[in-house]
């Protein structure tokens, strides 16, 4: 399975940003994919994520900010990010996990400067 994310770069606060994924060498419609983001080194942390039925779960930071979304057609998932702030700023990963086999992708940095 490979992860490929895009979208990311430098924005002001306040602005916005969307990253894409697209996903290959899985079945992407019977699979949840989303997005987590770096927060120390060995760590990450959910940012949101969509199963193969389109039930969300958002992190409380993002709710009201980002959408998580994703197109089966073109096997990719989204993340419109909105009212970004300086807390927002570090490497995304795109996500995907079916069965219980998760992936990550190699990451997109977004930094967010005031």
């Amino acid at each position: 399975v490979q992860l490929q994310a895009s979208g990311g770069g430098l924005v002001q606060v306040g602005g916005s940003l969307t990253l894409s994924c697209v996903v290959s060498g899985s079945d992407f419609s019977a699979s949840a994919v989303g997005w987590y983001r770096q927060v120390k080194e060995n760590e990450r942390e959910l940012v949101a994520v969509v199963t193969s039925t389109n039930w969300t779960n958002t992190a409380n930071f993002a709710k009201g900010r980002f959408t998580v979304s994703r197109d089966n057609a073109r096997n990719t998932v989204y993340l419109q990010m909105n009212k970004l702030t300086v807390l927002d700023t570090s490497v995304y990963y795109c996500w995907s996990n079916k069965g219980g086999r998760e992936h990550f992708g190699q990451g997109t940095q977004v930094t967010v400067s005031s």
